[in-house]
């Protein structure tokens, strides 16, 4: 019987990548995201890929996806919540709307989702929550007060929900990503260093995720640890080096 996963933000980016690369693997793969006819075009190209629209915004609306997978799909072994937006234009400057857009689909969204899987898991015993975050979420960077900030909190959310669902047998680990070239980061108006694609992306997931037990899974290696030598640096040389890069890049 052929393994079964549940990912949100699937209609593109590293979603979309890591869909298709756990259906060419033979799992089955539900699929959500908002945009429904990008999801309907992704099953029609893999037999293995179920769309499940969905706006992780909508709490009741989350829970009710989820039954309908557990009814079709009978089971689910891991869950991959990969939903995000970053608009660095609007967030160069401080936006209180923009900001609250951010965290609402960031990371409460990420967390509706969270919440309609949590009594099946802990019920079950047995499976696997992912959350994907960012190296953003490392430190703040600029014009990225929202989209920073919303990485950092679900950083620290899979940090406190390790503890809560090992008791229960529940793995859960934690996505971070360096820059990877998707629709978001094509937004982007500066040097984007390591950048990868999202089938990169995809298979480092997938490897973090089946074969690995590790808490968080960080790529590519080179850069993300570089932005965790950032993560312990003293606030002022950590200041420092910012500003001399932001003139570089005439932020």
């Amino acid at each position: 019987m052929p393994k079964k996963i549940w990912i949100t933000g699937a209609s593109s980016g590293i979603g979309k990548a890591l869909a298709i690369k756990f259906a060419k693997e033979g799992w089955q793969v539900a699929a959500s995201a908002r945009r429904e006819n990008l999801l309907k075009e992704l099953s029609k190209q893999n037999s293995n890929i179920f769309s499940f629209p969905l706006d992780v915004k909508q709490e009741g609306k989350a829970k009710e996806i989820f039954q309908k997978i557990i009814t079709e799909f009978k089971e689910i072994d891991i869950c991959v919540f990969c939903t995000g937006i970053h608009d660095p234009e609007a967030e160069k400057n401080l936006n209180s709307e923009k900001i609250r857009e951010i965290m609402e689909t960031n990371f409460f969204g990420t967390l509706n989702t969270i919440m309609s899987v949590s009594d099946y898991f802990k019920k079950k015993q047995s499976g696997h929550i992912s959350i994907v975050s960012s190296v953003a979420g490392y430190r703040g960077l600029p014009a990225a007060s929202g989209y920073c900030a919303s990485k950092a909190a679900l950083t620290s959310l899979a940090e406190s929900l390790y503890f809560d669902f090992k008791r229960f047998n529940v793995r859960v680990s934690l996505i971070s990503p360096g820059f990877i070239k998707t629709p978001m980061t094509d937004k982007n108006k500066f040097p984007m260093p390591l950048i990868k694609s999202p089938e990169f992306a995809a298979e480092k997931m997938f490897i973090g995720l089946t074969k690995k037990n590790s808490f968080e899974i960080h790529f590519p290696i080179f850069f993300t640890m570089i932005m965790k030598l950032l993560k312990i640096m003293p606030n002022w040389l950590y200041f420092i080096l910012v500003k001399k890069g932001m003139k570089t890049i005439k932020y």
